[in-house]
């Protein structure tokens, strides 16, 4: 191992051992700790007891019997609890947590949580450092030492995230290909929402690549066919009840509502689709989701041509995956925490700045742009010195002063996805069309 590496990986370890500590001490510190669980774990608890997951009454009920702290047990958090948002699938990965006492349960999730982040982590450090190792142990490192929220809240996105990067390691190297579509098969079962584009690229981008993707898809139809037909026998109505539930959350005012109004997408934790920054002109979801799915829709539309033409080289891959990584958070409804996807950019980051050039330092100026404006800390940080300032949030300075919390990180992504898809572009269009088979 040669000392740039050794440094780098210093850097990364570094970064690991501050995500561990500090989000196991600032756990105990929210009011309702591993919220994000919870949600997870009593739907599958309801579940296992044969009652409908997606009814609020019968989940509120079983709640209540499981859990007898109950610090969520009030008006506003009682809402977080009892209205299950994920599909039938996830509990192909969560019911053997609920078949366990909460204790055990959660540290189990939680350990799980912070090694397949790590590890995940460590495999794209061990990508970009073939091309520049210290650049990517300081991105990776800083991302970990910035990714508190995973573990505070147990949020899915931890483990989602983790195993589909498992996965891309793996079909890149051509090693442990078996486990690979395993880790995507089980990511793309829990959260599609944050995956499944990463898989379309596998998909697109043919040969073996292909081949990875369709036996993913064969491997998650199989893990996830057994809890929908149990779901469907419990719950017959899941699917009006589950659509229910998501216009419950994103109703006016509620806490994934993008607009101005928002009871909880603006704070630590926020929104970063693109809805946030056009609600704040257009406060109507007829407006703001077409909008948001046009002006993503053209890049991706682009993104997609791209790799259905082009030969997946070993630069092409990772510029796709960084586009990828960005744009994905932005059509639909995401979080702070679904932006851990963004180490996806490291290796292609750390490809353009060992070449030297001036594209090499934008793509380390925008990627750290990325990471910084995602990051858990800085945000912590922010948000504590506004609320210190005892700021006004009524009239026009309260709409400039979410403006401040909410536009940052999705213009960043759009930046972002556009800087990697132009490069995408420009490296595709120099190479020759595949040949027909």
């Amino acid at each position: 191992m040669t000392k740039a590496r050794r440094d780098g990986l210093c850097l990364l370890l570094l970064g690991g051992v501050v995500f561990v500590l500090l989000g196991a001490a600032l756990e105990n510190a929210f009011s309702v700790p591993l919220v994000d669980f919870k949600v997870l774990y009593f739907p599958a608890r309801c579940l296992m007891q044969h009652c409908d997951p997606y009814n609020d009454v019968d989940l509120l009920r079983v709640s209540r019997v499981e859990d007898s702290a109950r610090s969520w047990d009030n008006e506003r958090g009682r809402p977080f609890i009892t209205r299950y948002i994920y599909p039938p699938t996830a509990f192909s990965l969560t019911v053997p947590f609920a078949m366990l006492p909460w204790g055990p349960a959660h540290i189990l999730w939680i350990t799980l949580t912070a090694a397949s982040f790590i590890f995940a982590s460590f495999l794209m450090w061990n990508l970009g450092a073939s091309y520049a190792p210290i650049v990517s142990g300081a991105l990776v490192g800083f991302l970990l030492a910035n990714s508190e929220l995973l573990l505070i809240t147990g949020n899915m996105a931890g483990i989602a995230i983790g195993l589909c990067l498992v996965a891309v390691w793996c079909f890149f190297r051509e090693r442990f290909v078996v486990a690979g579509v395993l880790c995507l098969a089980i990511s793309l079962a829990v959260k599609p929402q944050d995956t499944g584009l990463v898989w379309l690229y596998f998909l697109l981008a043919g040969g073996s690549y292909r081949k990875r993707a369709l036996q993913t898809l064969l491997v998650t139809v199989v893990l996830s066919l057994p809890a929908v037909l149990w779901v469907w026998q419990v719950s017959p109505h899941w699917i009006a009840e589950l659509q229910s539930n998501l216009s419950f959350y994103s109703a006016h005012g509620g806490i994934n509502d993008p607009g101005l109004t928002s009871s909880g997408g603006h704070g630590l934790g926020m929104l970063v689709s693109l809805q946030t920054i056009i609600s704040p002109f257009w406060d109507n979801p007829r407006i703001y989701n077409p909008a948001s799915y046009f002006i993503c829709g053209i890049p991706l539309l682009v993104w997609a041509i791209i790799t259905l033409r082009s030969k997946p080289s070993q630069g092409n891959v990772w510029l796709a995956l960084a586009a990828i990584a960005a744009l994905s958070m932005l059509p639909v409804y995401h979080r702070q925490q679904d932006t851990k996807l963004l180490v996806l950019a490291v290796p292609a980051c750390a490809m353009l700045w060992a070449a030297g050039s001036v594209i090499g330092r934008l793509a380390l100026l925008v990627t750290s742009a990325g990471l910084v404006l995602t990051a858990d800390l800085p945000w912590a940080f922010l948000l504590s010195l506004i609320n210190n300032l005892h700021l006004s949030t009524s009239g026009l300075s309260g709409k400039m002063l979410i403006a401040v919390q909410v536009f940052p990180v999705p213009l960043t992504l759009l930046a972002m996805g556009i800087f990697y898809l132009w490069i995408y572009a420009r490296r595709s269009s120099t190479q020759p069309p595949p040949q027909p088979l």
